[in-house]
């Protein structure tokens, strides 16, 4: 892989699984979410990645017209890479699911790299009274959920995107989604330097164990050699020991709300500014440099904040 000669933050805003009765912090409104990521872009983060939400209910939401409420927002008031999701919320159509990217023209879109089961209902069994009715049919409904991504959709979303100048955080929740980054690099749909995000311990997908980190990058490494930048998230309790070993292997982190509510043991973020902070200390501490938004689109070969639709 590409060794990273300043490491990459990324801040995961709001996503779409976290629900509103798990933290009273949990960005909502297009204000929260602006507001957000622009506090964790001043703290150190380089990339924000956005979902939207319906801003009465919390429930996730794919709406451009919610997109172009605070997409203006952080662009005027930060220089950090706006990523939007195409993963959008659980059971949404592919449809719904790239219709904000394609509107806003980001810089980077996410783009999930294969189909699995995404199973959060564990989440439901835990709270005993949610503030809306939508929360939990929405997390129990994922013992039955597929996370649909396949060659054809996968496809479709890369040549749409791409024809529009939008590069790629690809997503990859089990080794089997390093073999189709491949897939798609060979037939010459994708081209490098590619951004992988890789994924541990959501249910259905590869288990939070460091030694499936190692042969993450392993598989990578054969696959893609010297063509790709390594990130890291993990889900929960997992998030900040697994960001700072990819870190520590010359790789890249993700931290933010989407991917764990919490700072550290027992206690709930304040906001995602905190993780940011939080993150970039652990990295200073051992002496690794933070890129910069501008030193991050040079590493990405992005196409620039001023060439997007928003």
């Amino acid at each position: 892989m590409k060794q990273a000669k300043k490491v990459i933050i990324t801040c995961a805003v709001t996503g779409s699984i976290h629900t509103p009765t798990m933290s009273p912090y949990l960005p909502i409104t297009p204000e929260e979410i602006a507001r957000d990521a622009v506090a964790a872009a001043q703290a150190g983060a380089a990339m924000v990645h956005l979902h939207a939400r319906d801003p009465e209910t919390g429930q996730p939401r794919q709406d451009p017209k919610l997109f172009a409420q605070f997409l203006p927002v952080i662009k005027s008031q930060t220089d950090a890479i706006i990523n939007i999701t195409t993963g959008g919320g659980l059971g949404m159509t592919l449809d719904e699911r790239l219709a904000p990217a394609k509107a806003a023209q980001p810089e980077i879109a996410s783009m999930n790299m294969g189909s699995f089961n995404f199973n959060i209902s564990g989440a439901a069994a835990k709270i005993g009274q949610f503030k809306f009715d939508w929360e939990k049919p929405y997390l129990e409904m994922t013992k039955d959920l597929i996370l649909s991504n396949t060659f054809s959709q996968i496809e479709r979303g890369v040549a749409e995107l791409s024809a529009q100048g939008t590069r790629f955080e690809f997503e990859c929740y089990d080794v089997g989604h390093l073999y189709n980054v491949a897939h798609f690099a060979d037939r010459g749909l994708i081209k490098p330097p590619f951004f992988l995000q890789c994924i541990f311990g959501i249910s259905g997908g590869i288990g939070a164990h460091h030694e499936n980190l190692l042969h993450m990058r392993t598989i990578a490494d054969k696959l893609l050699g010297n063509d790709y930048y390594l990130s890291v998230l993990a889900a929960g309790r997992h998030q900040m020991p697994f960001v700072t070993l990819s870190a520590i292997l010359g790789g890249n982190v993700r931290v933010g709300l989407e991917d764990s509510l919490y700072l550290s043991k027992g206690q709930l973020a304040p906001s995602n500014a905190d993780q940011v902070a939080k993150i970039r200390r652990i990295l200073e501490e051992l002496s690794l440099e933070i890129a910069t938004p501008d030193e991050a689109r040079e590493m990405l070969q992005t196409k620039g904040k001023d060439n997007v639709a928003f």
